[in-house]
């Protein structure tokens, strides 16, 4: 050890080790990167250790009693009059009385609630939306927009405008049906901008959906979600860790007890506060696993001797360093350079320390089974810390001989190649605006997040001894020293900011002290627990009713037994086995004569006390439900003679007075905490050439997805968390009904998924899919019914028009016969004339005109026909080319839709060769 004189340190010289007041105040932040060494940051973990320890010993005992309270566990100190006690007035008023009532039992009220409103948030239903809000990703949407329109809308309008055309008798092929079908003319539908607006979503999109998913299951979200809850309930804090490893990540829930931190009075989330940290207690097997892989093999060998320092424990304070307490492990100048026997007493004594009082990590862990019945012995205290330090960077402005400026952030390792000069001659302040030519820099500082761990004894934090085989391992995030973080979360608001990779928040803490759902209840539950504690006490003490009579009158001999004198014991057994008593007031057995011969019955019960008590407990306990806003027809307690609607009625109203639990956790903390996970991921991911998820679905299906690593650099995301009231309930709700009701025309297989889903929403898709098959049934059967009934009133229009149509022939066939009558008549009264001289019988030239006027009507009627048909043909065409027509839309939506699905699976080995040639090149 190098001891130094007064003038050494005046010309400059440093000691080897730091004093124990070096860690009293936090090292000066606003320097240079060259000057934040390995010593500055240990430093800086020091003094964080310490203000974490002074932060736990404040806050630790009211979470504690918080927890113990939830648990259903005495905390006797709650009923001790002390100073410090909260409720020492109640104290003095109910156990004034009664002086044993210290005894006691819990009776729960405080545990009934948190287990309800637990339940209730396990059965919410929590959905996670993302959104892509960088311009790239806004550029992929309207890429995206404008293929789906050429590809998929203008061929549904195209084949709707033919149907049009096809319908108004014009050729789709003639000059006028080509211009109408012009894509130019066509234009974008309303439901496009309706899928883009809800349902689009982008291949990054797609990716952060489904890393939720694998995040989910592997570090089981949905459990630590519900303990970080019930710490919510219990002490109105919780918080999340996001660690960071080698080539991965870790989301874990610290605890509210043992996590200190320090923030402005405005500032909402530990992640935009000043430091966080959190003191724990580990074995050694576990502090290898966690950062054994920071540590070097000296480091890994002083796991063994750090702690517990078995010489240290020392029973006699007075007694001597003779040597028998010689420590063979250390070095011999460990045993007789140092304090020797002080300073081991100073450790062994380290938790009755006047100075810190009890060490409150080991107070606050032995609460539970692993350290309250194995002891701290073989346990290393491990301090994770984050905090915000400054960093120095610098806006340059360059100005060519050319005349034009360059701007650029450069850090303070950036040296000035081109000296600047100033026009001075108005201003002669030398800034950037009267920069002519060179380099100018102007320094801001910036905030940086750095971290560290330190592994060492349950031993005064800032103990730091010249010897390295007991000073505590310091550690870094992910690397083998305490430094800056590889990854900096971005600020929310600020270009430069930061945030801590810790998210939590204490939910009630403006303008006043922080109040949990506990805290509101606990003066309730300490008196609950008391008056009903007094009602045992009165039940075992009661007496009921007693005899009063004069003892003397006892027999001392009776049932053939010898009672002896004043026998009560025997009196009470034979009123007990024959129900009477036998008195014998004879002079010979009470010796003296007796004068009272009054024997009566005194009822000695308590009843009034023992009610007006009850009534106390029970005012108590409503008492703590409207202090929180819950009614028993919530908690499930049967009240007679009130109807289901008033039920519904009072608990909808418990409810809205109770969201705020519900939305303060999921709507506002969780999207944080998710955002933060999903940026930690998409850093991690951003570096691999593909990214491969594979998780089995609810439905029990393997899903595969693939993206290449550089499509997630430079994309911000924005997160949507929503939560819904009574989720669970109202998903049983609607599949009773689903499954009662046989009028939905829902299939085996649609009720089969009914019974799977896990969402309203998927539930409300099967019954409105079912309603749209029923419904189409229904239209198909009325059109039936529809075309039966046109098919029958075709029938009779056509057996009455066939009527009509045979009367009409038969009255044509009936005139024709008169016509032809009449003609042969006429024809016969001229058979022997020859009128036009032409060597025929006029009656031969009347039939020969008949005969050539039946030829001619009947070729009429067969062209009549050939025309007929000819049309008929015609139609049969349009309609063939009609179903065609549908047949290729059909065709085209299918390859549509499989081209999507496959989009990604053709896109990658494109980018990828892509990628390849422009790294050759």
């Amino acid at each position: 050890m190098k001891v130094l004189n007064a003038l050494q340190m005046k010309k400059g010289a440093k000691a080897d080790s730091r004093s124990v007041s070096a860690s009293l105040t936090q090292p000066v932040q606003f320097i240079s990167a060259k000057k934040k060494d390995d010593d500055w940051a240990a430093w800086n973990i020091d003094w964080l250790e310490m203000q974490g320890m002074d932060y736990l010993k404040k806050a630790s005992r009211k979470i504690l009693k918080n927890y113990k309270l939830a648990k259903g566990i005495i905390d006797k100190t709650d009923y001790i009059i002390e100073e410090d006690n909260d409720y020492k007035d109640l104290m003095d008023v109910l156990t004034k009385e009664d002086e044993s009532a210290l005894e006691l039992k819990f009776y729960p009220i405080i545990p009934n609630v948190v287990n309800v409103l637990s339940g209730e948030f396990s059965k919410r239903f929590n959905k996670v939306q993302f959104r892509a809000v960088d311009d790239t990703s806004y550029n992929e949407m309207l890429e995206k927009k404008r293929a789906l329109v050429e590809e998929n809308l203008l061929m549904d309008a195209k084949m709707k405008l033919t149907f049009k055309l096809a319908d108004a008798g014009m050729d789709p092929a003639s000059e006028e049906g080509q211009k109408a079908l012009d894509p130019e003319q066509i234009k974008s539908l309303p439901e496009i901008e309706d899928f883009f607006s809800k349902d689009y979503r982008s291949l990054v999109e797609e990716w952060a959906a489904h890393q939720l998913v694998v995040d989910q299951e592997r570090f089981k979200m949905q459990e630590l979600e519900e303990r970080a809850f019930r710490d919510m309930l219990i002490c109105d804090r919780e918080f999340w860790h996001f660690r960071m490893m080698e080539d991965d990540y870790e989301v874990e829930l610290w605890n509210p007890a043992l996590t200190f931190y320090q923030k402005s009075p405005d500032t909402r989330y530990i992640a935009d506060g000043n430091y966080v940290g959190k003191c724990e207690m580990m074995t050694v097997s576990d502090a290898i696993d966690m950062f054994g892989y920071l540590m070097t093999e000296k480091q890994l060998r002083s796991l063994e001797d750090i702690y517990p320092i078995k010489s240290a424990k020392y029973q006699v304070g007075a007694m001597q360093n003779d040597g028998s307490y010689y420590d063979a492990s250390k070095s011999h100048a460990w045993n007789t350079n140092m304090s020797g026997l002080p300073y081991r007493q100073y450790v062994s004594r380290w938790q009755n320390n006047p100075n810190h009082g009890t060490d409150i990590v080991a107070k606050i862990l032995g609460e539970g089974e692993d350290i309250n019945t194995w002891g701290e012995t073989n346990m290393l205290r491990v301090t994770t810390v984050y905090w915000k330090t400054q960093r120095k960077l610098g806006h340059l402005t360059r100005v060519k001989p050319d005349g034009e400026v360059l701007t650029n952030i450069i850090d303070e390792n950036y040296n000035v190649t081109e000296k600047p000069i100033y026009n001075t001659n108005l201003f002669k302040q030398k800034t950037k605006d009267n920069l002519i030519e060179g380099e100018h820099i102007d320094w801001i500082w910036i905030n940086e997040v750095w971290g560290g761990v330190k592994i060492g004894p349950n031993l005064p934090s800032t103990w730091r001894q010249p010897s390295t085989e007991i000073n505590p391992i310091y550690l870094g995030i992910n690397k083998e020293k305490p430094g800056r973080v590889e990854f900096q979360f971005k600020g929310d608001n600020s270009l430069y900011g930061c945030k801590l990779p810790v998210e939590g928040r204490v939910f009630s803490d403006r303008n006043t002290k922080s109040t949990s759902l506990v805290d509101l209840m606990k003066a309730y539950q300490v008196g609950y627990n008391m008056v009903n504690n007094q009602i045992a006490d009165i039940l075992v003490d009661e007496l009921g009713t007693v005899i009063m009579f004069d003892q003397n009158a006892l027999p001392r001999h009776s049932m053939n037994e010898d009672w002896g004198k004043n026998n009560m014991a025997k009196a009470y057994v034979a009123m007990k086995d024959f129900g009477m008593l036998p008195l014998d007031t004879s002079i010979t057995n009470t010796e003296n004569a007796t004068n009272f011969n009054h024997y009566q019955t005194l009822n000695l019960e308590q009843s009034s006390r023992l009610m007006s008590r009850i009534n106390l407990a029970n005012h108590f306990k409503q008492q703590a439900f409207e202090a929180i806003g819950v009614n028993q027809q919530r908690m499930g307690t049967p009240i007679a003679q009130q109807t289901a609607t008033g039920v519904t009625q009072a608990m909808q109203q418990s409810y809205s007075q109770t969201e705020s639990y519900f939305i303060q956790h999921s709507d506002n903390l969780m999207p944080r905490v998710h955002k933060m996970r999903t940026d930690l991921s998409q850093y991690y991911h951003s570096t691999k050439p593909s990214v491969r998820l594979n998780y089995i679905s609810t439905q029990a299906e393997k899903v595969n997805f693939q993206i290449s690593g550089t499509e997630l650099l430079m994309r911000d995301f924005n997160i949507f968390c929503t939560t819904k009231t009574n989720h669970r309930e109202t998903l049983d709700k609607l599949k009773e009904l689903a499954m009662t009701n046989n009028t939905t025309g829902a299939s085996i297989f649609d009720l089969g998924n009914i019974i799977k889903a896990d969402s309203i929403a998927e539930v409300s898709d099967i019954l409105k899919d079912a309603e749209t098959k029923t419904e189409a049934q229904r239209q198909q059967e009325q059109q039936q019914q529809q075309q039966m009934q046109e098919q029958q009133l075709q029938a009779q229009a056509q057996e009455k028009a066939a009527e009509r149509e045979f009367e009409t022939m038969k009255q044509d066939k009936e005139i024709k016969k008169d016509i032809t009558v009449a003609e042969i008549r006429a024809s016969g009264y001229g058979a022997m004339m020859d009128t036009d001289q032409n060597q025929q019988s006029d009656f031969q030239d009347a039939m020969e005109d008949m005969r050539e006027r039946d030829e001619y009507r009947e070729q009429m009627n067969f062209k009549r026909e050939e025309s007929a048909k000819k049309f008929a043909n015609d139609e049969a065409k349009l309609s063939i080319d009609r179903e065609k027509l549908a047949t290729q839309r059909s065709i085209s939506k299918d390859q549509l839709a499989i081209a999507k699905e496959n989009k990604n699976k053709y896109d990658m080995p494109n980018r990828a060769k892509k990628d390849q040639k422009k790294k050759k090149r």
